[in-house]
């Protein structure tokens, strides 16, 4: 029940109809429907749905709180226009009725497939259910309403000294840093106020989920909220920060193992760059380069490719000053093959799992991300729309 760990928080989900079989919408509220402190990050997609758009208006009028979120899946409520928009909002205040609080203290969110109408007749008739369903123990099948291409639920729990701190996530495909990169969903007892919230959130995903890489895709619809009901009174804050930390991360790396497709996840350190923004520059290069990610999924310690992808992104580069490692050990040096062990190489490679540090040599810029192969998995997942 990890969205539901925290003291004050319900959830439901259940199947409305959107999808064929699979649960396709959730519900999360507090437990007394009293509007409390939310936080959220957006896509940065400029292509951004309805629900986005609505939840962004919702949280800079009324400065950063909610009672509820309602979600669907398997539609994303994208290229929707006017109409879409006005479905976000007759789906916002469908909850808003069967939860019994403010139409402007729900937020709303969809996922799924792009430039098809929501099924609204579905979605209208499932809410008032879905908001009698509620419970401690809804957590669950509320991790299971938001899911869309997922294989499995993705949540996660932090139990601080004076706090708790839960969250569920869906995500794994269209996954580029630029957050937010997925849904998640975030509730905890800690009493922080929305501007301390608000930046904890921003510096936990910039560290987390904008490090996860699948294929370079920045979605229409990406959304993360947290909601704070301040049960327990006033945490630790730097513990608080750790532990909002650890949840993104703990969603991050269950999204990157159920990626469409995965065989292997590389983590991918840029070192020795100009600067920071260079390094990320560098790493979202490396990470989004198809022979590069073929190879990964090939278990070939192709390090040209790492240096070609580096040596096109646009920054400061001098080949004869670099050097490219896999699982700790230098395969190349100035720009050329380096003496190694090729066997532990290649059992290195062998692993879900691949450490790889590409070292440019110009100055102490470093970035990191989560990048993953491509093999037919993917292209099999993505080469139909339904």
């Amino acid at each position: 029940m990890s969205v539901t760990a925290a003291e004050g928080f319900v959830a439901a989900g259940c199947h409305a109809g959107v999808k064929r079989k699979r649960y396709d919408m959730a519900l999360v509220a507090t437990e007394d429907r009293r509007a409390v402190t939310a936080a959220a990050v957006f896509t940065q997609n400029k292509f951004a749905a309805p629900p986005v758009i609505l939840d962004r208006r919702i949280l800079a009028t009324n400065g950063g709180r909610a009672a509820g979120v309602i979600v669907n899946s398997g539609n994303a409520n994208a290229g929707t226009g006017a109409a879409g928009l006005a479905d976000a909002e007759a789906m916002g205040k469908a909850a808003a009725e069967a939860l019994g609080v403010a139409a402007g203290d729900v937020l709303v969110c969809s996922t799924g497939i792009i430039g098809t109408p929501l099924p609204m007749d579905k979605i209208l008739a499932a809410t008032p259910k879905l908001a009698k369903k509620l419970s401690k123990a809804g957590g669950e099948d509320a991790a299971r309403g938001i899911l869309t291409t997922d294989h499995k639920q993705k949540e996660a729990v932090v139990r601080g000294a004076t706090f708790t701190l839960g969250g569920m996530a869906k995500g794994c495909g269209m996954i580029a840093p630029n957050m937010a990169t997925m849904l998640a969903f975030l509730t905890t007892d800690a009493e922080v106020d929305q501007g301390a919230l608000q930046a904890i959130l921003r510096d936990a995903a910039d560290r987390t989920f904008n490090t996860l890489n699948v294929d370079g895709a920045t979605s229409t619809n990406d959304t993360v909220i947290v909601l704070a009901n301040g049960r327990r009174g006033k945490p630790d804050m730097a513990e608080f920060a750790d532990a909002l930390h650890k949840v993104c991360e703990e969603l991050t790396y269950q999204m990157a193992r159920d990626a469409e497709g995965m065989t292997k996840m590389a983590l991918l350190r840029v070192t020795g760059a100009a600067s920071d923004a260079e390094a990320r520059i560098a790493a979202k290069n490396i990470a989004e380069n198809n022979l590069v990610k073929c190879s990964w999924y090939g278990g070939d310690p192709y390090w040209g490719r790492l240096l070609g992808a580096a040596g096109s992104a646009g920054i400061a580069f001098e080949p004869e000053k670099t050097s490219v490692s896999y699982g700790g050990i230098v395969v190349s040096r100035g720009g050329t093959n380096a003496e190694h062990d090729h066997e532990a190489v290649r059992a290195h490679m062998a692993n879900e799992k691949i450490d790889i540090e590409v070292a440019l040599g110009l100055g102490t810029g470093s970035a990191q991300v989560i990048g993953i192969d491509l093999g037919p998995g993917y292209i099999k997942e993505n080469s139909k729309t339904s």
